[in-house]
């Protein structure tokens, strides 16, 4: 273990996450914004604040949280095209994530009749840009719904906790955590955790890329998440200042 370990990116161990940054209040014009870094993935995180909510949601008294993801087109080595709306495959899988990952720390009353939309647009790929999304958009969320509550736009804080995301998978045969794109592309099995920060599991998306995997191999892949997942939430409450 400790040999393949060196060989990450980073020097890291086989139970360590790249570097991670969360940095908020990079956008100007945005009511929330924050640039998640991981290790060389990053991620531009922005959230808005509407007045009204979808017409199907209309006269429930309920908010909205909902997102928007993609790639830029020099954020991978080869330039990737940009996606035209109605043709947006893993783009719309990813950005539904986001957003339902989101609405379970929202409480959709006490925000009211609003739309937060969170858009994750990633400048530079290079493995977890949904996971990374999901963990920045929650920081643009807080300092979006925070700046209104000091307005006095919203009258209660309608987050009700934290939520944020980290990937494991097999790689030659060793459980690894946060995977780059070089372990991310000749993974056995690949994995993405989303979850809380009391140790609750809002989502699991696991594949046997190249063989099937039993159920202790995902128990271990599971608590090597859930690690990264504490990891994780104490870099979120850091960046938006509350205590640890």
């Amino acid at each position: 273990m400790a040999d393949k370990a060196r060989e990450r990116s980073f020097g890291r161990a086989y139970n360590q996450m790249r570097p991670v940054t969360l940095t908020p209040g990079v956008m100007k014009n945005a009511t929330g914004s924050c640039l998640a870094e991981f290790g060389d993935t990053r991620v531009l995180c922005t959230a808005t604040i509407e007045e009204g909510v979808p017409m199907w949601r209309r006269g429930q008294h309920a908010g909205w949280v909902t997102a928007e993801y993609a790639m830029l087109p020099a954020s991978t080595g080869r330039r990737t095209p940009r996606e035209q709306r109605g043709r947006k495959g893993r783009s719309m899988e990813i950005e539904r994530l986001i957003g339902r990952s989101l609405r379970t720390v929202v409480d959709l009353r006490k925000l009211g009749e609003l739309t937060v939309i969170c858009d994750c647009d990633v400048i530079q790929a290079d493995g977890g840009t949904r996971t990374a999304s999901v963990t920045g958009a929650w920081v643009a969320l807080h300092q979006a719904l925070s700046s209104w509550v000091e307005q006095d736009r919203i009258h209660r804080m309608p987050l009700t906790g934290q939520v944020a995301a980290i990937s494991m998978g097999e790689v030659g045969g060793e459980l690894l955590l946060d995977l780059d794109y070089a372990e991310d592309s000749h993974a056995q099995v690949d994995m993405n955790l989303i979850g809380t920060a009391d140790g609750r599991i809002i989502e699991v998306q696991g594949t046997g890329e190249k063989s099937p995997f039993d159920r202790a191999q995902l128990d271990a892949l599971l608590d090597l998440g859930q690690a990264g997942i504490a990891e994780l939430v104490r870099i979120q409450r850091a960046a938006v200042g509350i205590a640890q």
